[in-house]
């Protein structure tokens, strides 16, 4: 099944949403660590909350939701850039369990905006409240956007789903508060069980059946990690010569491991020569990573 944003507008009630569906991938980004188990579903509704973060914004870039804590959860990363590529990646206790509050205890969430055609970049600090990522995300969208906005993040059946509701300004294109509770009555019937099951189309159809629905195209998505051998390679090269001849020397190869996916890389003394004598004879390049 394909990985995908839908977004759609209640034409007649003045509120826009959007639905992402991650039905492929699932194993091959978490697969390679033995994530407890609600570390996972945090981790999965966080990548998960990415593309609807992203939806209706226009923004081109790198987007990143991060924690830094000294809890059960020390380090949560999840980051969406490009054509939809989304990844994630944590680090914890390996008997961290509880809810968000208890996982996250000690530290603070931030969204980080890196603009793909500018340098300037532009932080935003998430509260830790609520009960589950959506509540915190829903707090971080009514005090710092002023955007009345439901959201529901959902990981079972080896599916990550989410969905969220957004008011359109008041006055524009028959928003009202009316209107929005109306619509937040309706979202307020959609269960997590009942998101994770089904695609997109169907809990459009059961729960705004009635409405005046306009659903646009949907966004492919790619839950994917984009680490490579050409970028760990770059990022070798960048510890300069003295410290790789002093960790071959010490260790007599590189075997680094994707913090993201968890996939292998290793580099051998004779594999660090060849990247050296690469670099020498080819005009400079840079990666993100």
């Amino acid at each position: 099944m394909a990985s995908q944003l839908t977004p759609f507008l209640l034409e007649n009630l003045g509120v826009r949403g959007a639905i992402v569906e991650f039905d492929d991938g699932i194993d091959a980004m978490f697969g390679a660590r033995p994530y407890p188990a609600d570390v996972r579903k945090l981790l999965a509704h966080a990548v998960a909350a990415m593309p609807l973060l992203q939806a209706n914004t226009g923004f081109e870039g790198r987007m990143s939701l991060q924690f830094r804590g000294e809890g059960a959860v020390k380090l949560l990363v999840a980051q969406l850039e490009g054509q939809g590529q989304v990844r994630g990646m944590a680090k914890c206790d390996d008997d961290a369990h509880g809810d968000l509050q208890t996982l996250l205890k000690g530290g603070m969430l931030g969204l980080l905006l890196e603009p793909a055609h500018s340098d300037q970049n532009y932080q935003a600090i998430v509260g830790i409240e609520g009960d589950n990522l959506a509540q915190a995300l829903e707090h971080y969208y009514a005090r710092s956007e002023q955007i009345p906005t439901v959201m529901r993040l959902a990981a079972a059946h080896g599916r990550i789903h989410g969905m969220v509701l957004q008011r359109l300004p008041l006055g524009e294109k028959n928003s009202s508060e009316n209107n929005w509770e109306h619509a937040r009555a309706l979202f307020a019937t959609l269960g997590e069980a009942e998101l994770a099951e089904h695609g997109a189309m169907t809990l459009l159809h059961r729960l705004f059946h009635a409405e005046d629905l306009r659903v646009f195209d949907a966004q492919a998505l790619a839950l994917s990690c984009h680490c490579s051998r050409q970028s760990i390679g770059i990022m070798l090269l960048s510890l300069g010569d003295d410290e790789l001849e002093d960790h071959l020397k010490t260790h007599g190869r590189f075997d680094v491991t994707c913090e993201f996916c968890g996939a292998q890389y290793p580099f051998s003394a004779d594999d660090i020569a060849t990247l050296q004598l690469h670099a020498r004879t080819q005009p400079s390049n840079t990666t993100r990573h």
